[in-house]
């Protein structure tokens, strides 16, 4: 595993000055206590504003939503999870028993959390600058073009994107509780509108699906009130 662990800072050209981190970040809640979650909280907004100095300095001429589009594009589940295959983290991840068997290794919810783990862990290791560089690298393979904003618009983007259009807030998500065994866990999710007043729920097989079944409920909300 040793081994492993050095060709995968080779890969990520980061040599961890804490290596706590990066086992941290490899560590599924069914294998530890200690275990990558907090670590993919902080990667996803290092990912999020990354991505996004990338493809404002990239696409220098495209107006904000189609920006956030091609951004929910390239930080969509199916893009980390081919990323972090890649980068072979399937093998060098840490599960539960249980989740071994159920194929947790292979589950494109679950790598595409420790990558963002990993991207969070470089921040903490040496700072953004270092991260957004990773950042840069591991997404030179990714194509990247204005046509991405033709993609079908998932509920969390088209909710935003409704959002931004009436110059109001992002929607906040919140976890509200996880139910089930560690290795087979369902997220309840909430999503609130706060200039609104409006809250819904939303329940995944990940913290990303829940935010999705949220988003979609809203979505549902703001059609039955007439508000879209």
């Amino acid at each position: 595993m040793a081994d492993r662990l050095q060709e995968l800072q080779r890969r990520l050209q980061h040599e961890f000055s804490n290596p706590a981190l990066l086992a941290r970040a490899l560590t599924h809640r069914s294998f530890s206590s200690d275990h990558y979650e907090r670590l993919e909280f902080l990667g996803d907004s290092v990912l999020g504003l990354a991505i996004s100095g990338l493809l404002y300095t990239r696409l220098s001429n495209l107006p904000e939503g189609d920006l956030s589009r091609v951004r929910a594009n390239l930080v969509k589940q199916d893009t980390l999870h081919q990323i972090a295959v890649g980068l072979g983290l399937p093998e060098l991840l840490r599960l539960g028993e249980g989740e071994v068997r159920s194929g947790g290794q292979k589950r494109p919810s679950i790598l595409a959390d420790a990558l963002e783990a990993l991207i969070g862990a470089v921040y903490l290791d040496a700072g953004f600058a270092r991260a957004q560089e990773l950042v840069h690298r591991l997404f030179e393979a990714v194509e990247i073009n204005p046509q991405m904003d033709a993609i079908g618009k998932d509920a969390k983007t088209a909710l935003q994107e409704w959002l931004q259009g009436r110059k109001m807030k992002l929607p906040l998500y919140k976890v509200v509780a996880t139910l089930g065994a560690a290795h087979k866990q369902t997220f309840d999710v909430e999503c609130e509108i706060a200039e609104l007043h409006l809250t819904e729920r939303g329940i995944g097989g990940s913290r990303r699906a829940g935010e999705q079944a949220a988003a979609a409920a809203m979505l549902q909300t703001l059609q039955t009130k007439n508000l879209t």
